[in-house]
């Protein structure tokens, strides 16, 4: 088995990963995998922009209050702080990486999406996530100390004891295995949407990073809040177009099936509420008429082809001209809060292991993220994950013989015993969580989902791809995990919403709920 050897390992390439890439490479030599192309990632599907405290009206403190709200009573305050007073310096980096984001007479354009109580959100059209993807590839490009392979797949942390050495990654293309040892290895792979029916992540979000850290021995945190974009484009695809709550935010209107406006009736700031309320809104709309889903009216906006070109494009080529007719919309999954637990350095419980971006759980986002702050996250975490890790970088080595000695047995790898595909599996499972862990819970469908995913394990079997077989795998151990949560949460809070509990209890509920492979 060949043996690469780095300063710093990170596994993926979206912004988290290739920012924190960009940081690294002033300090040592860098090696980025992503289990795909460098096209592929969240972030170039990012469309309504980064959120940051940029202009003179505005305030860091605006954008804690704002974030604390959506929050639901569960963001770490400390990561929060860190998050809005250190994000504008670090989107002023992207900008001088060459991002660039709309501006009106030489300023930069600022918009308003829903729950944020000032336009604070930096934009490109609506195509903001590819326009930062672009910058941070042709800078990672152009550097001589970052090394970037592709269709790399993570297939476990090697550690020995509670020291991470690196990690085991599967070659996809060539079907071949190789060691990657560093004495600083930072996961940044992303989200879990893959778990779910219907989801706006591209298929490469199966829940990879969080299953191999939780197999080192990491904690895995808040697991049950997942975010469901209430507005995703209903097409024939398990993977759905998502149109950005920047749409809302200028203006955008939402009808049921009969045309009529509804969301005024469920909260105040009607389109504006945060993301869970507007979500369960929708669902509630299209169950009380018996609908797949409600409309997204722009028709009333002047020239949105303009502001959202992209989304337009999209929805000519499913045949809806949104400058004349509203659109079908109804909610996905989209966003992971919780992950790997971390500290506000992106520090694991393991040494010499960190995690960035979605992947990661470092409270600033509680139990409902705020619109716009993920980007913001992978780029201000990513910066301290650089800083925290400099002088161990500096100091430490790794040593293979060690490795090879304690964690590089083969009996060590799990084989699955039974006899189905994994993507029959895999399909399987997105259907259970999809019903039974979507956006309305009760504990009889968690139950249920529960005794039908571990049979799941039961019957996987190694099937004719090493790959699909992988992640299965992770999708199941998530998902056992995800269920476990949210079976213990006996309230609803933010993206988490139990009907047979259906209100927020802040004296039992106020806490963390973390998960560990002992």
């Amino acid at each position: 088995m060949p043996v690469f050897r780095t300063d710093y390992l990170i596994i993926g390439s979206g912004i988290a990963g290739l920012f924190t890439a960009l940081k690294a490479s002033e300090f040592g030599q860098v090696m980025v995998l992503t289990k795909k192309t460098l096209k592929d990632s969240n972030t170039g599907l990012a469309q309504g922009g980064i959120a940051a405290a940029v202009h003179e009206e505005d305030s860091p403190f605006l954008h804690l209050e704002d974030t604390l709200e959506a929050g639901a009573g569960l963001c770490e305050i400390e990561s929060v702080n860190i998050l809005v007073t250190e994000g504008p310096a670090r989107v002023r980096e992207l900008m001088s990486l060459g991002a660039q984001f709309d501006t009106v007479d030489g300023t930069v354009s600022l918009t308003r999406e829903a729950a944020h109580s000032k336009a604070r959100i930096l934009h490109s059209a609506d195509a903001t996530g590819e326009a930062i993807r672009l910058a941070l590839v042709r800078s990672c490009l152009q550097e001589p100390n970052i090394v970037i392979r592709e269709n790399q797949f993570l297939i476990d942390i090697l550690n020995i004891g509670n020291e991470c050495q690196g990690a085991l990654v599967l070659d996809a293309k060539q079907g071949s295995k190789a060691i990657y040892l560093a004495k600083a290895t930072i996961v940044a792979t992303g989200g879990v949407g893959q778990l779910f029916k219907y989801t706006t992540n591209p298929d490469i979000a199966t829940a990879d990073g969080m299953a191999a850290c939780f197999r080192a021995g990491c904690e895995l945190a808040d697991m049950e809040f997942i975010q469901f974009h209430p507005t995703v484009l209903v097409t024939d695809t398990s993977q759905r177009f998502l149109i950005s709550e920047a749409v809302r935010g200028e203006g955008a209107r939402l009808l049921n099936i009969k045309k009529e406006r509804f969301m005024p009736d469920y909260h105040p700031l009607g389109e504006l509420a945060p993301r869970d309320i507007v979500a369960r809104a929708i669902w509630n709309e299209m169950s009380l008429t018996g609908s797949d889903h409600v409309f997204l009216d722009v028709s009333h906006l002047p020239n949105p082809t303009a502001r959202f070109p992209n989304i337009h494009r999209t929805c000519m080529e499913y045949g809806y001209d949104f400058t004349r007719d509203p659109v079908p919309v109804s909610p996905a999954a989209h966003f992971m809060m919780g992950g790997v637990k971390t500290n506000t350095y992106g520090e694991t419980s393991i040494y010499g292991l960190y995690a960035c971006g979605e992947v990661a759980c470092n409270g600033v986002h509680g139990a409902n993220r705020l619109a716009s702050n993920s980007l913001l996250d992978g780029l201000v975490f990513g910066q301290r994950i650089v800083e925290a890790s400099r002088p161990m970088v500096y100091r430490r080595t790794v040593d293979i013989e060690e490795l090879r000695a304690n964690c590089l047995q083969d009996d060590n790898l799990y084989v699955p015993a039974g006899n189905r595909e994994p993507a029959e599996i895999r399909q399987a499972l997105r259907s259970i969580m999809w019903e039974h862990v979507g956006i309305i819970r009760d504990e009889a469908g968690l139950k249920t989902a529960a005794g039908l995913v571990n049979q799941l394990g039961r019957e996987l079997g190694p099937g004719q791809n090493e790959l699909d077989c992988y992640q299965a795998i992770n999708m199941l151990t998530v998902a056992r995990v995800m269920i476990q949560a949210a079976l213990w949460r006996k309230e609803s809070r933010g993206a988490h919403y139990r009907q047979d509990y259906p209100t927020r209890d802040d004296i039992r509920w106020v806490k963390h709920l973390t998960f560990k492979n002992w």
